[in-house]
């Protein structure tokens, strides 16, 4: 059979293996990314092959692959190609779902074989920090199949791409080189875990993000409008929501504590969209709605057209902010790590920040910038943070300087705030990591599939900030604040919060 007649999509593959199981035949079946094929993946199949009659081949779908930054190097098609032109190889197929459980419940094989893992990325957890294993084998249980793991010689495809393929800018690829002589994946996936014992308070403006998709149709034909026709909505859990949720994939407790209004309060859908792991306490703000930010998007790209804030922008009135401030007196002594991301709506006050200031046994701070309150809500309104996260941008409002260099903003900032841990984002340039006993550290990017930058700040400090409190190195904070926001920068609005799994995934294929 020629190679190309060997690839055939699912439904059709089905068809013929339920004849070659009626014929009393064994199929077995095998699935992965296979993004470069090795003498390993040479192995593995031809062990497959022997162990029944039929061997067909599943791929991960392009889209679906999840092994860090410009991954898969090569295309599903190419992919395909590569393992049909194998002779031990009777049929290919791309997968449809994120895992094979789907797969399996649809060819239903006899045998679904997996290699071993390479001694070099033994690990604790779950097998690729996922479950997807554990659900691969109870699907093929579940259709009267048996699991069966081949003992081949293994190798490692993200380990010779990354070793031979210049995928990676050369500035990143340096970094990793050298990260990757220092410490491990697992080492570094150690100090994630190890944020199982932090106890995190959020603090922060709650924020429903709405996306209006549409379609542009050009100029409005007497007014110089531009005219759109809507396509759909999504709402997501904005703001300090986001925050909360994030480091609630990370930190072994988190708290949330914010104020929704008391008109239009959204709080149904606030509470369905946050982690139901997390302790929440909302206040209420009189005469008031939870602020929502309307974003009217084109929706082929996800550019932004223009964007709606349904708000009242003012401070706290002296009793609610004596509630809050009751509260914060509360919450405070029972948290090692207290996250403030300040949106500048009014609900961080000079008495809150003077409070917080005085009070929170670690204090991580980041002050937006944006429509709302641009001009007036600056970092340094802080006297004292022990952690900081801003971007460029805001970094050069704080300093009113658009030409210094990031090195002389970062330090800056620092002493100006008393703070001895700052990072500050630069987008596709990386970012900066100040500490005050080792110097700043220069961070290049590791993603490149950006979808909507928006809540990518929001998740960086989320992380970070607990990281810091545990007292990693710059570098090593740097390097996993910048994976996260390449995580955040690929998923749409705050649809879903940044997983423990992908990030552990992304940092295991970057350093092996």
């Amino acid at each position: 059979m020629a190679s190309h007649e060997k690839i055939l999509e699912l439904e059709r593959l089905a068809e013929l293996l339920a004849t070659a199981r009626e014929q009393g035949r064994k199929v077995v079946h095998c699935h992965g990314v296979y993004d470069l094929i090795h003498i390993g993946h040479i192995k593995h199949l031809e062990a497959a092959k022997r162990l029944g009659d039929v061997l067909v081949v599943t791929i991960t779908q392009d889209q679906h692959v999840n092994k860090g930054p410009l991954r898969p190097a090569f295309t599903q098609r190419l992919r395909a190609e590569a393992l049909a032109a194998l002779g031990c190889v009777d049929y290919v197929a791309v997968n449809r779902w994120p895992t094979a459980v789907e797969t399996i419940q649809l060819l239903r094989p006899n045998l679904y074989v997996k290699g071993t893992v390479p001694a070099t990325e033994k690990q604790s957890g779950p097998r690729d920090h996922s479950d997807g294993f554990d659900r691969e084998a109870e699907a093929i249980k579940s259709v009267g199949g048996e699991l069966v793991l081949t003992q081949e010689e293994t190798y490692s495809s993200s380990t010779l791409i990354n070793r031979y393929m210049d995928l990676l800018p050369e500035e990143s690829k340096l970094f990793v080189d050298k990260l990757r002589k220092d410490c491990s994946s697992e080492q570094v996936i150690a100090h994630l875990q190890g944020l199982k014992q932090a106890k995190v308070l959020c603090i922060g403006e709650t924020i429903v993000d709405e996306y209006q998709f549409c379609s542009t149709m050009g100029k409005a034909n007497k007014d110089p409008v531009l005219a759109a026709r809507f396509l759909r909505s999504a709402k997501y859990a904005g703001g300090i929501l986001a925050v909360a949720n994030h480091a609630a994939n990370f930190a072994g407790r988190v708290t949330l504590l914010s104020m929704l209004g008391e008109e239009d309060s959204h709080e149904e859908f606030v509470r369905g969209k946050l982690n139901p792991e997390i302790e929440v306490h909302f206040m209420r703000k009189p005469d008031s709605p939870t602020i929502v930010k309307r974003r009217f998007l084109e929706d082929y790209m996800a550019v932004k057209l223009f964007e709606v804030y349904i708000m009242r922008n003012e401070r706290l009135m002296p009793d609610e902010e004596r509630a809050f401030l009751a509260k914060l007196e509360d919450l405070l002594p029972r948290h090692d790590v207290v996250v403030v991301a300040d949106y500048g709506h009014g609900l961080m006050t000079p008495k809150v920040i003077e409070y917080l200031c005085a009070h929170a046994k670690f204090l991580a701070v980041n002050a937006q910038a944006n429509a709302g309150n641009r001009g007036f809500n600056f970092i340094s309104k802080y006297p004292r943070a022990d952690y900081a996260c801003i971007d460029e941008p805001e970094a050069r409002f704080e300093m009113r300087d658009r030409d210094a260099e990031p090195e002389e903003l970062v330090r800056a900032i620092a002493q100006k705030m008393r703070c001895p841990r700052f990072m500050l984002t630069m987008g596709k340039k990386g970012s900066l990591c100040y500490d005050e006993r080792q110097g700043i550290e220069r961070i290049p990017v590791f993603g490149a599939k950006l979808v909507d930058r928006i809540g990518a700040g929001d998740a960086v400090l989320a992380i970070t900030s607990p990281c810091v409190a545990q007292g990693l190195p710059a570098r090593l904070t740097g390097f996993i604040g910048n994976v996260v926001g390449a995580e955040a920068c690929a998923i749409m609005g705050n649809e879903r919060a940044v997983s423990a799994s992908q990030v552990f995934r992304h940092i295991s294929h970057l350093l092996k």
